[in-house]
């Protein structure tokens, strides 16, 4: 051995006799002793006692499973996420995180979604799971390799007992490609603690090098496996997917940030992050082979099998567990640990994100549960106690929020009951259409299944099992990755473009000696004589500027930079309220101006984000302008937020809690969880209560104070954040001294909040919830206005209420009038109600207007089929005077009702069973004819549809109908051939910022039920007004058009044309859509046609159209096809000829279930279909029609926002859109 090598040696050892010597020894217990002593309460404490009591490591609680500012995670999915901000180099300089160096916690953990996924593996093992706790401990900057490897082995093989032979340690053993060298210190450190060689393995980059992420800090790594055998050489199997040999511990050494070129670059600071699942080393400790054997699990199998029908757990996997019950028991007893902590931590079964990753886990469970083990019911919630009970003395929420988290549990299982029925007719439909020959199922299918509607996988793999399919499983994991990828990158680009300050920026300044930002002159505002708000100036110096992921000195005009200044009166967004907005100006330069675009904090750094209007150096003095009015508005909703709290709350009791809010100067938005929603008489009560103390002029008192005090205000109202020390309380009516004091029983706003606030409540001046909806089961979102805004929603409200009452009025003497008296005033209703859905009016008067137009509209809608039976009969009566008793019966009555000519084709008809009967109607401002016939029921030699038809070849028209009943129409194809039956001009007088087109078949009232009740119900989504119609065409008989024109006057929100409603026609449809859109809503910015049986959601395709690099001209953008062939085999649905379409492709076009396009485009696919010959594949024949005016589609900026799938009329949720959020 080399002399450097032996010195080396000399001082590991040296170091290491040190580091054991100077340790106070804790009890060690002897492997061979009983299992029994190692419970998984003890194996835990013990853990943390450890690193606590030997060696000085600071006991941090677990955060919560949400992770905190962190839109890269669904969900915390290791020990170091809380602990990110360190290893970037920017932790609070305020908070306890900043002096953190030796730290030990046992973390909550969930891998399920995104890109640590464990759930589809969940129940075919014994060691996977959703949920499990990440015991570790960290240095950052402290400790070392040295120092991390021995507190290891000495806790394993001393503290816990475990055999030394049956651990093996893996090194890194070096990249060439990245040009790393092999983790020769940490090996010679196993060898000088005594590991035998052939224990010590080297591995390469997939298994001994831990990344963060594609950027960021990383190293090399060391990790602990363990034999479950024992009395061997299991070196072979160590990192080879072993169930006998399992990695227990792994140890990470950061020493190096991975830049965004690739390259890596040693970290300023080194620090070890190491992990050991609880679970797996429970399993080593109480001699088991399988975690689900320990205690973690057994009272949970326990209790699963004493609610079930299912033989107890037998622990058999693959082959052997032949009906699956085991894994069923698996499944289950995993699922319901992850919901409940999932839900405790305020993570909610939903539709995005991490909520619909917990639908999904939920749904599993409960498929399991009721179709496998035969559980009722109420199986899964009643689990929940027995959770709390082994998981509760470390995690004590989960006792304190059992109740919610079982409510929630049963309020989904019923949903989810419902949707199982409809997924097996969705795979059902999609069979129908497939290969009969072909066993491979659509993967497309199958992943929005999957992805969009919660269905496990595993679920989708039995129903399909069933049938004799399989999915590709290939395709499946190509969907997956293009959707992690897209729902990453959109996220990366989602928001304000930041010049963020990188890791070894952060380092550069604080060596550089570069003080952290004195933002205190943003709380520097008093009240003046007058009552108005006077904002100190400010002054500062430039001490860095930082542009393209560089410190420089400076910058040239027009280049984007972060401007850091000694001292700052701009408030960094933060804590839900939004960045001041305003301007520096130069001392010499006063007249130009530096807008501030952004500010945001970075390691106690205030980055403004500038555009340099002159060349801006480090050293410059600048005068700050704050933006006053948009400052003020921040305060005012702010403070008016802090108020909500406190009434909702202060009436529906403190289990409501607050889970998010945002404000800025022109809004407030409040989310909170609760059971339902709000009654009118809760909403009412809220703002009467906020009222009284905006009235009151309330002061409002700001204090810092040390957070170990704070933790003592019982009314404090608190959310899961980290807070710095000492923190800011902000108490309404009430001094902060006096809520110290123990004695106190005075009820406050009180909060810990770093935003700015009022120092009187009275400048808020009024205060009105104009919203308010459930987002997800168990949590609600409020949105609000303030001052002049909520006074105008008042007065907006009043005015309504009284041509409510005008209209109520004049609904119940509706009998008197003639029937189009009386549809003009149905009309009026149906706009009230529209106005009353999308205007700004306080959220309790809505609701009861609301119901009161629902009825006054059925009242009207039953008043007008009344006149039209009483018209209808008086036709009929004199028509008799002149054809009774004739076998044909051909006639002109006046009616401009369609309703009224076929009412009385069927009154006449009733009169005169045995007579053909054919009426026509010339409608006098169109010009157009209405017919309507009806032939004897069992006519064996006659067909009411035959007889149109022959009538519309001399007319010139088509005919559409039964046997016993038929209407006559038009059939060509551009829209100017044709008439709107029903229509709602007037919809677009609000100005609608998105028009949804619904084109649905006249019978589909459960699919346009559906709609009204989901998607179809939203009137404004972020302030932006969304109408939604549907269009339809001629509905094959009487007594069905007259339950559409009922169904029009109830909803007002159907339109229809005298085209054929059938497949064929479907180019037609569509062409109709295009003709309203451009003549009846020109002015909406933005359309959308939409098929009934896509779920879409509007929140994140708003997002898509605000953003602001999207197109308002010549925009259309949905799932694009490209190069498609067209069908030459006349067998086929979607044949199309050479004669109306010669070449072999189409053009790329948007595929026709769901695209958006600009209001420019309908007037100009209307002008060049003119020329072009129709074919009945619409989509493409609206890509022609692109084509011919040179106008390509928009790729989406993620291809998955428009995923597709087969469709089913009959299911409704079967199609989602979704825009990234």
């Amino acid at each position: 051995m080399g002399l450097v090598k032996q010195l080396h040696c000399v001082l590991l050892k040296t170091k290491l006799s040190a580091l054991s010597a100077g340790i106070r020894r804790c009890s060690v217990l002897s492997y061979s002793e009983s299992h029994k002593e190692f419970t998984s309460k003890i194996v835990r404490r013990k853990f943390i006692d450890f690193f606590k009591e030997g060696y000085e490591h600071q006991v941090v609680p677990s955060s919560p499973v949400r992770p905190r500012g962190d839109p890269s995670l669904l969900f915390v999915n290791a020990g170091m996420n809380q602990f990110k901000p360190i290893l970037l180099g920017c932790p609070d300089p305020r908070s306890d995180m900043a002096s953190y160096r030796r730290v030990v916690n046992s973390q909550k953990c969930v891998r399920a979604g995104g890109k640590h996924n464990d759930l589809e593996d969940v129940g075919k093992d014994v060691y996977h799971h959703t949920f499990f706790e990440m015991l570790g401990n960290w240095s950052f900057g402290d400790y070392f390799k040295v120092e991390a490897c021995a507190m290891a082995w000495r806790l394993l093989t001393q503290e816990y007992g475990i055999p030394v032979d049956r651990l093996y340690v893996s090194y890194f053993s070096g990249d060439t490609a990245n040009g790393l060298p092999a983790d020769e210190e940490t090996r010679q450190v196993w060898l000088s603690m005594g590991v035998r060689p052939d224990h010590v393995l080297p591995f390469g980059m997939k298994d001994n090098f831990w990344e963060m992420g594609e950027t960021g800090p990383c190293g090399p790594c060391t990790e602990i496996h363990y034999d479950h055998v024992g009395n061997r050489n299991a070196a072979s199997l160590v990192n080879a997917d072993s169930p006998d040999v399992v990695e227990i511990w792994n140890l990470v050494f950061m020493q190096y940030n991975r830049e965004v070129n690739g390259s890596l670059r040693p970290l300023p600071q080194c620090s070890v992050d190491t992990g050991m699942g609880l679970e797996r080393l429970v399993t080593v400790l109480q001699g088991k082979r399988s975690n689900y054997d320990t205690d973690l699990f057994t009272p949970l199998l326990s209790a699963i099998h004493q609610c079930s029908k299912a033989p107890a757990y037998q622990g058999r996997t693959g082959e052997a567990d032949v009906d699956q019950v085991d894994m069923a028991y698996r499944v289950v007893a995993d699922h319901i640990r992850t919901l409940s902590v999932c839900i405790a931590d305020g993570v909610y079964p939903g539709m995005t994100g991490a909520e619909l990753v917990l639908r999904r886990i939920l749904r599993r469970a409960m498929r399991f549960s009721t179709e496998v083990l035969q559980a009722p019911e109420g199986t899964l919630a009643s689990l929940v106690p027995t959770v709390a009970h082994i998981l509760g003395d470390a995690y004590p929420e989960l006792h304190t929020e059992s109740e919610r988290i079982m409510d929630l549990i049963n309020q989904n299982e019923v949903q989810f009951l419902s949707s199982l029925k409809q997924g097996r007719r969705v795979i059902d439909r999609t069979l129908s259409n497939m290969d009969k020959n072909s066993a491979v199922f659509p993967a497309s299918v199958a992943w929005s299944l999957y992805r969009n509607l919660g269905f496990p996988l595993d679920l989708i793999d039995l129903m399909l099992e069933e049938k004799g399919k399989v999915v590709d499983k290939k395709e499946m994991a190509v969907l997956e990755d293009e959707y992690e990828k897209l729902r990453l990158q959109s996220e990366e680009d989602d928001g304000d473009r930041v010049d963020q300050l990188d890791l070894h920026s952060l380092a550069e300044l604080q060596s550089r000696g570069v003080p952290h930002t004195d933002d205190s002159q943003k709380y520097s505002y008093s009240l003046g004589s007058t009552g108005q708000y006077v904002f100190q100036p400010c002054r500062a110096s430039v001490l860095a500027l930082y542009s393209d992921g560089s410190l420089v000195s400076e910058v040239s005009e027009g280049q984007c930079c972060g401007v850091i200044l000694d001292q700052t009166s701009f408030y960094a967004e933060q804590g839900g309220q939004a960045h001041d907005q305003g301007y520096f100006t130069k001392d010499g330069l006063q007249d130009v101006l530096f807008p501030v675009k952004s500010v945001r904090l970075a390691g106690g750094y205030v980055v403004h984000q500038v555009t340099a209007a002159e060349t801006l150096r480090t050293g410059d003095q600048v005068q700050l302008h704050l933006d006053e009015t948009n400052r003020l508005g921040c305060m005012v909703k702010h403070t008016a937020t802090h108020l909500l709290n406190f009434a909702l709350r202060e009436l529906l009791g403190p289990s409501v809690s607050q889970r998010g809010s945002h404000c800025t100067a022109n809004r407030l938005r409040f989310d909170f969880s609760v059971k339902g929603s709000l009654s009118v008489s809760e909403l009412q009560q809220v703002e009467e209560l906020i009222q009284n103390i905006i009235r009151q002029n309330a002061e409002v008192y700001i204090e810092e104070i040390p957070l170990s005090k704070a933790k003592h205000i019982t009314s404090l109202r608190t959310i899961d954040e980290v807070y710095p020390d000492p923190v800011r309380v902000v108490s309404v009516a009430v001094p902060v001294s006096d809520l110290l004091n123990s004695n106190t029983t005075e009820q406050a706003s009180v909060e810990l909040c770093c935003g700015t606030h009022l120092l009187r409540t009275g400048a808020i001046g009024d205060f009105v919830i104009v919203s308010e909806r459930q987002m997800v089961k168990g949590i609600s979102r409020i949105l609000a206005v303030t001052g002049d805004e909520a006074k105008k929603a008042r007065e907006t409200g009043q005015a309504m209420q009284e041509e409510l009452e005008s209209l109520a009025v004049q609904v119940v003497a509706a009998s008197s009038l003639s029937i189009p008296a009386a549809q003009r005033l149905s009309k009026e209703v149906g706009l009230l109600m529209n106005a009353v859905d999308i205007t700004p009016i306080p959220q309790w008067q809505r609701r009861e207007f609301q119901n009161r137009l629902k009825g006054m509209q059925k009242t009207s809608n039953t008043t007008i089929r009344k006149l039209e039976i009483k018209e209808a009969a008086l036709k009929a009566k004199e028509l008799l005077v002149n054809h009774s008793n004739k076998p044909v019966v051909v006639d002109f009555i006046h009616t401009d009702s369609i309703s009224v000519l076929m009412k009385t084709v069927l009154q006449l008809s009733k009169s005169t069973p045995d007579s053909m009967v054919m009426l026509f109607s010339h409608l006098q401002l169109s010009g157009k004819v209405l017919c309507a016939c009806q032939v004897p029921k069992g006519s064996a030699s006659d067909s009411a549809l035959k007889w149109a038809h022959y009538v519309c070849a001399r007319l010139g028209g088509n005919a559409d109908g039964s046997t016993d009943v038929a209407k006559v129409h038009h059939h060509v194809a551009h829209p100017s051939n044709y008439h709107f039956i029903l229509d709602e001009p007037d919809k677009c007088k609000q100005n609608p910022f998105l028009v949804l087109m619904v084109p649905v078949a006249p019978h589909q009232v459960d699919a346009r039920n559906a709609i009204r009740s989901t998607w179809g119900n939203e009137s404004s989504v972020q302030g932006k007004a969304v109408l939604t119609l549907f269009l339809v065409g001629l509905t094959g008989g009487p007594e069905a058009q007259q339950q559409l024109e009922e169904e029009s006057r109830q909803h007002r929100d159907l339109v229809q044309s005298n085209f054929v409603d059938s497949y064929l026609n479907l180019t037609i449809k569509t062409l109709v859509i295009m003709d309203w859109l451009a003549t009846r809503c020109p002015q909406a910015q933005y359309s959308m046609k939409v098929d009934s049986d896509m779920y879409l959601n509007l929140e994140n395709l708003m997002n898509l159209l605000l953003a602001p690099n999207t197109p308002r001209e010549n925009y259309i953008t949905g799932f694009l096809m490209w190069d498609q062939n067209v069908i030459r085999n006349k067998k086929s649905k979607y044949y199309v000829s050479e004669e109306l379409y010669p070449e072999p492709k189409y053009p790329t076009y948007v595929l026709g279930v769901g695209y958006v396009f600009s209001s420019d485009l309908p007037k100009k696919i209307i002008e060049a279909s003119k020329d072009m010959k129709p074919f009945n594949i619409e989509d493409a024949y609206v890509g022609t029609c692109l084509k011919r005016l040179g106008i390509k589609p928009s790729r989406a900026p993620d291809p998955s926002q428009f995923q597709t799938y087969m469709k089913d009329s009959k299911q409704q949720l079967i199609y989602k859109v979704q825009v990234p959020p």
